[in-house]
């Protein structure tokens, strides 16, 4: 069984999932970052593969991302990286990028190197859902990775039923149409798109990202959906950290508390 999918047969409620940029803020700090991020207790890793034009994404995760390709970080760098990572991490982890680099590299290459290592699924924001079905649906389930798709308040309900239809894991729900980056709390609007897509009574889990970044944003969102992403406000807490791993650890804590 996938490990996402264990995951959620296991977990019902305020799964945390942590976003961070692979090779930030050091080429090096991959590894040491997924063992923080799991020690802390968060139950996903979603690790960003840094790409020159990140479009879903807002000032501090495009700032990372710029840093981490200065610091030398490629695809092929990571996949050196995650050799053997499953010693120490038992956690689902999903790699999230964009489609330029990976075509670079080669779709089924990539996706042989991701269960080589250990990887559990995908988040390409910028992946066609008829390209994901004509192309590259096949690959995915022959390889395992399980593919998730991103909604919006925009996003008809006839179109998330189809992602629905067409996705495993889980929903990234995007709780605002915009960039990713952490706000000042939940709106009401918000509040009312979370209920909208809650009713629907989707067979996939839901998880909810853009704008989550503390214990309160956390748990309004969980009220609503299976859990949170977070991203911006992870990425701040580890470019601001003076210890690593015990701050990582912390700031976890502090959300899931």
């Amino acid at each position: 069984m996938n490990r996402i999918q264990y995951l959620f047969n296991t977990k019902k409620e305020r799964v945390l999932s942590i976003y961070f940029t692979a090779g930030f803020p050091e080429l090096e700090d991959t590894l040491p970052i997924m063992e923080a991020i799991q020690a802390g207790g968060a139950d996903i890793i979603e690790i960003g593969v840094p790409y020159s034009d990140p479009i879903a994404d807002g000032p501090t995760i495009q700032d990372s991302n710029m840093i981490a390709l200065a610091n030398g970080m490629s695809l092929k760098k990571l996949f050196e990286q995650l050799k053997g990572f499953r010693a120490k991490i038992h956690l689902p982890v999903v790699l999230m990028g964009y489609l330029n680099p990976i075509m670079q590299y080669g779709m089924e290459a990539f996706c042989k190197k991701c269960k080589e290592v250990g990887i559990d699924g995908l988040i390409l924001p910028d992946l066609p859902m008829q390209q994901y079905q004509d192309e590259f649906k096949a690959l995915f389930e022959e390889y395992g990775l399980f593919n998730t798709f991103l909604i919006s308040p925009q996003t008809s309900e006839k179109r998330i039923r189809e992602i629905d239809q067409n996705s495993n894991g889980f929903i990234y729900m995007v709780s605002a149409h915009s960039i990713t980056g952490a706000r000042a709390g939940i709106s009401e609007e918000q509040i009312a798109y979370f209920e909208r897509v809650k009713a629907m009574n989707l067979k996939n889990p839901r998880l909810i990202g853009f704008g989550i970044s503390d214990s309160e944003t956390f748990t309004t969102a969980s009220n609503y959906s299976h859990g949170a992403i977070i991203g911006s406000a992870f990425i701040k807490k580890v470019k601001e950290a003076k210890d690593l791993s015990a701050d990582i650890q912390d700031y976890i804590k502090s959300v899931i508390s």
